[in-house]
């Protein structure tokens, strides 16, 4: 197989003795790369008509809201006129909104780097009022290659917000954070609660079995495996470890190549209890002897449960421990205001973990 050639804007060129292979990877890489191309394109057009409208607002001496109110429905018109569809009020104003949150995205010096996402990603950004969440989902989405569907899912289920490194807050704003609680923060970051599984298409049953819950999870492995977010692999269900005296079987076991560590999930369709907890304290000691490999950082467990309990919170063996948490699992996704709510709550629970 002829080894590919890049040129620039991404086009490939092949050799490989197939003349109509190697030209549909020709064209098939130009295609991808004027798509590309468009994309970026459209961000930096939209942008620049968000900024022109702004210096004409500001440029005019009447109150610039009320000025506005007056050019953008009047360029509306004139621009529908003359290029058609694209150029709507609300169009022009979701550019103005564009150019204001996004103020220094476009560069007028040539070199400079380009936008990296496309328009599209940017107006799932633009419903993003909280300025540090939108920058975390703008990195995020341009780091991990994230769909526009993945990031409207991850803003709409709250993603930034559910990782439990916000939960745990230095007590004093400028306190030097001690290695181990740097550490800590670091393994909470790639844990969320609650842990949103509406792609399983489970009803909220009491009487849902743990072995439903593990099918669906598995029937569902990659998006599973993208809602608990950077850096997870699938090793295996319902994992053999035989000891001396006994056999055991671990419900699902990933591995985290960005912690580098192993990480296992116990299911729990009921409120947790001590008992879950002190199964997973005796799992993740299991595994770190049996399983782990040099090299491996200490193992994490995580029970993923219908229901967590402040109790079990401060005064299990989860209190303080920077290897054992606990996650509540929704079968739907919450609206807004109720998943805000039960993102606090949770936060309040995982605050106590670590409370002195």
């Amino acid at each position: 197989m002829a080894e590919i050639e890049r040129y620039n804007g991404g086009i490939e060129y092949a050799n490989s003795g197939d003349l109509f292979l190697d030209a549909k990877t020709i064209i098939d890489s130009s295609q991808r790369a004027a798509h590309g191309a468009i994309n970026t394109f459209l961000v930096v057009r939209n942008w620049l008509l968000g900024r022109r409208i702004v210096e004409e607002e500001l440029g005019n001496s009447t109150r610039s809201e009320l000025y506005g109110r007056k050019v953008v429905p009047k360029l509306a018109k004139e621009l529908t006129e003359e290029y058609g569809k694209g150029y709507t009020r609300t169009s022009l104003y979701q550019y103005v909104k564009f150019y204001r949150l996004f103020p220094e995205i476009v560069q007028m010096a040539s070199g400079q780097s380009l936008p990296r996402l496309s328009w599209s990603h940017y107006v799932e950004l633009l419903r993003v009022q909280n300025p540090s969440a939108r920058a975390w989902y703008e990195i995020e989405a341009a780091s991990q290659s994230w769909s526009v569907e993945e990031l409207s899912r991850n803003i709409s289920s709250q993603y930034c917000e559910r990782m439990l490194s916000n939960y745990v807050e230095p007590p004093h704003k400028h306190a030097i954070v001690p290695s181990a609680a740097a550490e800590r923060a670091r393994r909470l970051a790639f844990i969320k609660n609650p842990t949103i599984v509406e792609f399983l298409g489970l009803p909220s049953d009491p009487r849902l079995h743990e072995s439903e819950l593990e099918s669906a999870i598995l029937a569902n492995l990659q998006q599973f495996l993208l809602e608990l977010g950077k850096g997870y692999a699938f090793v295996a269900r319902q994992q053999h470890i035989r000891t001396e005296w006994a056999d055991y079987y671990l419900d699902l076991v990933f591995y985290n190549y960005i912690l580098r560590c192993f990480v296992l999930i116990d299911l729990k369709t009921s409120k947790i209890t001590h008992q879950d907890v002190g199964q997973m304290d005796m799992y993740v000691r299991m595994y770190d002897d049996l399983k782990r490999n040099e090299g491996d950082n200490p193992t994490l467990g995580i029970v993923l449960c219908a229901e967590t309990d402040e109790d079990i919170a401060r005064y299990s063996m989860l209190h303080d421990s920077d290897q054992l948490f606990m996650s509540k699992y929704k079968l739907y996704l919450p609206d807004e205001e109720e998943l805000r709510a039960e993102i606090e709550e949770q936060k309040r629970i995982v605050r106590a973990q670590y409370e002195q």
